[in-house]
């Protein structure tokens, strides 16, 4: 599935350990429209290049996706 425009609850909810992003911190790549702004850059961390939305995440939209990420993160604290 594709990414859900304006989502952003990927650059939310982890941890992104490489940018030193704790969890539920929006991304410093994060635009004011949750859009990435190193989407297709070389500087774009692995962890991130490597999600893909799913029906399981980001089939409900962006509220239930944000909520979905926080839970995981929570559980693999």
């Amino acid at each position: 599935m594709d990414c859900i425009k304006g989502c952003g609850a990927c650059c939310i909810a982890p941890s992104i350990s490489s940018l030193n992003k704790p969890a539920g911190v929006r991304c410093q790549h994060l635009s004011q429209e949750n859009t990435c702004l190193i989407f297709n850059k070389p500087e774009r961390p692995k962890v991130c290049s490597e999600f893909k939305a799913c029906d399981w995440i980001c089939g409900q939209g962006a509220d239930n996706a944000l909520q979905v990420l926080i839970d995981l993160e929570s559980a693999t604290q």
